[in-house]
């Protein structure tokens, strides 16, 4: 591990390590969680990308100490359980103190809006944006928390949502690990009433809450840590961008959720051997496939209930 924290007058700590391919949206999400700030990511090679968090710290020698402790402790603690789903371990980190010029003013400059789905546009607070007739906004700031639309796995789980509000036109939408609110936004936008999303993580829930009020949507949707065994409604659209170990694990709760012919959206899986296991695993519970995309070594699937 390299320490470059003498100056403790610098106010931003950055953590940077060699994340492998299979974890790089995960990592990149939990860590955007947990920094409430940005995360940057160098070209992907074979052997994965750099990840890189950015945590602000105070202004004074103690503070700026205590802080650095507290935050390494953390960010460890919760990238190892998130490696361990994967069963692999979470290499050394590199440490470096920055000036607040250097990342908390100038990184803004990258994020630009965007449209993540034909008719959908994610725009940062800063950016001026007039969308067309036929366009939606979000309004999300990058690094807020897990999902903000810029991963493979959160993108074609958009496009799922659409395809299936076109088809279903469903009037709810249940949304779980729900991170940034992202999809349970989407799916109000692309014209659901009502969304109840669910996350085990009171900060993301947090933060969800933030987001969900920013864009005028807190009437509409619910956010909750409710266990999604311990809801009781069921919906014609349920979403789940996880990780496989997770929505395996989660199986038989989700699609007791989803009502009968209704569509069930899941995102976070691999390509291959994770997914012919969640089509297996979750055909064995009356779900049939219907459609697949794929970006990457990423995939999202889309199943209708029996």
């Amino acid at each position: 591990m390299t320490d470059n924290t003498n100056d403790t007058t610098n106010q931003w700590l950055k953590l940077s390590f060699l994340c492998p391919l299979p974890l790089l949206e995960p990592t990149s999400d939990l860590l955007g969680v947990l920094s409430g700030s940005g995360v940057e990511q160098s070209p992907e090679t074979d052997a994965g990308a750099t990840i890189s968090g950015f945590f602000q710290l105070g202004t004074t020698e103690d503070e700026g100490e205590t802080t650095v402790q507290s935050v390494m402790a953390q960010v460890q603690a919760q990238l190892e359980e998130l490696f361990a789903l994967y069963e692999l371990t979470l290499p050394s980190f590199e440490t470096t103190l920055m000036a607040d010029e250097d990342w908390a003013t100038s990184w803004q400059q990258y994020f630009k809006p965007f449209e993540i789905v034909p008719g959908l546009i994610i725009k940062p607070s800063w950016e001026e944006f007039t969308p067309e007739a036929n366009q939606q906004v979000i309004e999300m700031d990058p690094g807020m928390a897990f999902g903000t639309g810029q991963h493979a796995s959160t993108q074609m789980a958009l496009s799922l949502i659409q395809d299936s509000m076109r088809q279903l036109h469903a009037p709810s939408a249940f949304d779980v690990g729900t991170g940034t609110g992202i999809l349970a936004m989407a799916a109000l936008l692309f014209g659901a009433r009502y969304a109840l999303a669910i996350d085990n993580d009171p900060e993301a829930v947090r933060v969800a809450l933030e987001n969900i009020e920013h864009n005028g949507l807190a009437e509409r949707i619910a956010v909750r840590t409710t266990p999604v065994e311990e809801v009781s409604e069921t919906f014609p659209l349920v979403i789940a961008n996880i990780v496989h170990d997770v929505l395996i694990a989660m199986a038989p709760s989700l699609v007791e959720r989803t009502a009968p012919g209704g569509h069930l959206i899941l995102a976070g899986i691999l390509s291959g051997a994770q997914e012919e296991n969640i089509i297996k695993h979750y055909g064995e519970l009356g779900c049939s496939i219907l459609n697949r995309k794929y970006t990457d070594e990423w995939v999202s699937l889309q199943f209708e209930r029996e």
